[in-house]
């Protein structure tokens, strides 16, 4: 699974390396909402949510469906600034339009969604399918996408406010902290890109950010098959240092393709003695792609298991079995929400997986 970006043709200047503050707050504000997705930054989580304000922290849950399994578009500038404010000013220039459909897709929380014309915001149809499609996700989703469709202006006002506290709050304070190190990354690439070409350069970025062998394509592994171009608007890559081990990508028609890297060195941990038994079920386990496939959409957050089927076509019992197999090998967890059964993907097991084979296969 791959997001291309077509670049044939592309001048080289319409290749930027950037920082911007707004996608390194979306970051931070991801760890917020899923701090195990970064067990390196749990100390910093734990001390930022023991020091909010309860309002601010109300504020951070009532908007998390923006940042939480997938980042809104408009949250990762295509042309960053230097500070916090000119990019939200940015945001404030995007029609209601264009905000709401990039809201709404991830408050909806599937890959598969789509909002074009009719708009929800002026048909009674597209607007309830938007709301059923919230409502499946929870009734925090489902209020956030009513107020956002009943009164765009007031939530994009609010959620702007929300952004602005956060920054006196915690973020200009741990951007200081990181802005030397984005600096430092941002000058390497770009003197790569100067001297050497794209091709170098993207394979500074990431393994998974590969330039195509004509040179006409970047080649992202993500969990989409998608495609699009950077044709009249070019490309951006954003450097993270709150942002590993995510690599996020914007491609969705009408916006520019933007692509946040992360920075930060993995913290080295000691691996747990596991059986040499263990790694090879869990290696079975994941042979297979569509076992494969399930993981990669449980690491973006938990799901059931008809969400699963709708979101690849398969048939719950099919999805049944191979959640099964992936629970025996110790990959997944389960937690009874009401009569629904949500899975999550278990993030330490699976990060342990090369260090455990190393050892098993040492000891």
């Amino acid at each position: 699974m791959t997001l291309r970006i077509d670049i044939g043709g592309l001048p080289s200047e319409r290749l930027r390396f950037a920082a911007s503050p707004l996608a390194e707050l979306t970051a931070m504000l991801h760890v917020l909402a899923e701090p195990g997705h970064h067990p390196q930054l749990a100390d910093w989580a734990g001390d930022v949510w023991t020091g909010l304000r309860p309002e601010l922290a109300e504020r951070l849950r009532e908007a998390e469906f923006l940042w939480r399994s997938s980042q809104a578009d408009f949250l990762i500038p295509a042309r960053p600034r230097q500070t916090l404010a000119e990019e939200l000013d940015d945001v404030d220039r995007i029609d209601d339009e264009r905000y709401v459909t990039a809201a709404l897709v991830t408050t909806c929380g599937s890959n598969r969604v789509h909002f074009g014309m009719p708009s929800p915001l002026t048909d009674a149809i597209a607007r309830e399918r938007a709301l059923d499609l919230a409502q499946s996700r929870g009734a925090l989703q489902e209020a956030f996408a009513e107020r956002l469709l009943a009164d765009p202006a007031a939530v994009r006002a609010r959620v702007r406010d929300t952004l602005e506290q956060c920054a006196e709050a915690f973020f200009d304070t741990a951007w200081a902290g990181v802005a030397v190190r984005l600096a430092t990354d941002l000058r390497l690439k770009n003197d790569l890109l100067k001297r050497q070409g794209i091709g170098p350069a993207l394979a500074s970025v990431s393994d998974a950010v590969t330039l195509a062998p004509d040179g006409d394509r970047i080649i992202v592994d993500k969990l989409q098959d998608k495609a699009t171009t950077a044709h009249g608007t070019g490309v951006t890559f954003i450097p993270s240092v709150f942002g590993r081990p995510h690599l996020v990508a914007v491609h969705a028609p009408g916006w520019q393709p933007v692509v946040q890297y992360p920075v930060a060195e993995p913290s080295a941990a000691e691996p747990e003695p596991v059986s040499l038994e263990k790694v090879t079920l869990r290696l079975e386990a994941l042979a297979h792609p569509v076992r494969l496939r399930l993981l990669r959409t449980l690491a973006r957050s938990p799901q059931t298991n008809r969400e699963l089927a709708y979101a690849w076509d398969l048939t719950p019992p099919e999805v049944s079995r191979h959640l099964a197999v992936l629970r025996r090998a110790g990959l997944l967890t389960a937690r009874r929400d009401g009569r629904y059964v949500r899975y999550t993907l278990d993030l330490p097991a699976l990060t342990a997986l090369g260090s455990d084979l190393l050892g098993a296969v040492l000891r």
